[in-house]
Order: structure tokens, then sequence, then C-alpha cells
């Protein structure tokens, strides 16, 4: 059994809901849903990482370290749309008191600061709708994801309210690890590296493992070590598979010069792009070199 970060009608649900219709376990938080499969109680769990608006989602990036080994086994996007839903009855001008998500509030917020409301935070977005769909509520209005709009029987006031139309949020299947997957052409890996010491040039001694060796970014973000002030690790996520030369070499460079590297996994990328890889950082271009090397030994 798979579990995921819930209740239903959430936008992770609805990732979810695309790579498996089997009976899943829906966990109030990303912590929760992590911790269930490091104990073994599910399999696998889908969380969100990282939203195109509003960048990675700390819970997850901060989970995916902090106990037991984890791995990532695939990504999946969703489009994101946010409309306002009501008890039915209820007219725009009678919405007076809101409920959504931190994350929703900020993505809708030039169409709720046009509303005569107070936006009040929740855990979910589905939460939001559910509590709405009581009869008894003191909210008005809930903006939440289609899905949970239906689930709770809500009606629809307003659709794709969202400030930036074709946003999108990225959620990965996580599990205790295991075989890597094998590598497509088009793949990601995942990686968290920790600095020595925060000095002078410190994040480029770690770029620069990437870059020499022709590795592109797609994401890199700072996370606080949680330590002492001003003490930060960085989650990387890289065009390419631990079965890429390119790539192993990489691992093995931040192994040398990190005091902690943590592999999340190399997986296949949701939208099927392949890197654009110049002929010098390909396996064949690192094989000859190391059979150069050799050939000069066996002089």
């Amino acid at each position: 059994m798979l579990g995921y970060f819930g209740p239903a009608g959430t936008f992770t649900h609805q990732a979810l809901l695309t790579i498996t219709h089997e009976e899943a376990r829906p966990f109030a938080s990303v912590v929760g849903a992590l911790a269930a499969v490091r104990s073994g109680e599910v399999k696998g769990a889908v969380v969100p990482i990282e939203n195109s608006v509003e960048g990675g989602v700390s819970a997850t990036l901060d989970e995916l370290i902090n106990g037991e080994p984890l791995m990532i086994r695939r990504e999946i996007l969703v489009p994101v749309s946010f409309g306002l839903y009501v008890r039915p009855g209820t007219r725009l001008q009678d919405v007076r008191q809101v409920l959504t998500h931190g994350h929703a509030a900020a993505q809708c917020r030039v169409f709720l600061e046009g509303l005569d409301a107070t936006v009040t935070e929740a855990g979910s977005t589905a939460g939001a709708a559910e509590e709405v769909s009581r009869a008894d509520s003191r909210y008005d209005a809930a903006v939440c994801a289609r899905i949970a709009g239906r689930l709770y029987g809500l009606e629809e006031l307003a659709y794709q309210i969202e400030d930036n139309i074709g946003a999108v949020t990225r959620f990965v299947e996580v599990t205790k690890p295991e075989a890597v997957p094998m590598r497509t052409g088009a793949d990601k890996t995942t990686l968290v590296v920790f600095m020595h010491e925060d000095h002078s040039g410190a994040l480029l001694e770690i770029l620069e493992q990437f870059k020499v060796r022709g590795v592109n970014l797609t994401r890199i973000e700072s996370r606080p070590t949680k330590k002492v002030l001003g003490s930060y690790n960085f989650s990387i996520d890289a065009e390419g598979h631990l079965h890429d030369k390119r790539i192993a070499e990489t691992i093995q460079g931040l192994a040398r010069i990190c005091p902690q590297v943590y592999f999340l996994g190399s997986y296949p990328r949701a939208d099927g792009r392949a890197p654009k890889l110049d002929p010098r950082f390909s396996d064949d271009s690192f094989t000859a070199a190391r059979d150069w090397v050799e050939e000069i030994d066996a002089d």
C-alpha cells in the first residue's frame, strides 16, 4: 500500500491517482507520510517537493534526510489550478471568511485581495473544503482544487483564480532504499550535500564538481542544518543518472570534498526531456580518457 500527504482531494492525492488507483492511506503531514515509509507501515509515499511558483517544499526537503535513508523512485508533475468553492446557495457577495492552505493563499493573492473577506490558513486545501462543507462551519468558502470541491459537494463560484496560470507542482514517490531504476536517457539525480565549513568559495567548490563534468542542475536550494545560525546544506537536482559516468564521477568528487553527501535517487524525468549533452561529457568520452591513462601505465 502507498501513503500520501492527505487528506483525499489534495493535489497530492491527484498525483497519486496518476500512478495507481489501488487503496492508499492519507497522512496528515509530510513528516507522518515519510515516517510511515521508514517504519514499513506503507511501501512508499507520494509527497510534494517543489512548486513552480512557491519553490521547494521545506517539510519534504528536510524530512528526506532526517532519519533512516529514503529514496526517490519517480517524480510526478501536476498542473495546479485553484477555485473558490462554497456551500450550495452561497453567493460571492456573501463570502466573508475564506479557508485554505498557505501556499494556495499565496498563489491566489490577487483574487483574494479583491474579496471583502478574511483568509485563514488550513492544514490542506482539501481539509479546507471538508470544513466548509459542514453546515455549521464559520467559513463561507474554501480555495482548493476542483477534485476537493466536488468530493465535498461544494459549488464552484470561480475557477483558475491563481495569479500565475500554468503553475505546476512536482511530487515524488519515496520508498526505502532499493535498486536504482534503470536509466532512460532522460533522468534526474537528487542529492543533498553539506559543506565542511562556511568560507569564501565553499559553494563554488561544490558547483565545480558538476561544472567540470558537464552536469546541468535543474534545482539547487539551501536549507538550514538546524545546528547553528548560518549553517546550510544544499538540496540539488541534476540532469543524469547514477549509471552515467559523468554523474558517478561527480558524486565521487563531492564525497571527497564534502563531509556528508546524501544520494536520494536517480529516476526518470516526468517530462521525458533528455539533456543536451556535450560530446566531451558522454560515457564514451569518460571511457576513452580512462583507457588512455591505462595505456600510459601499461607502457
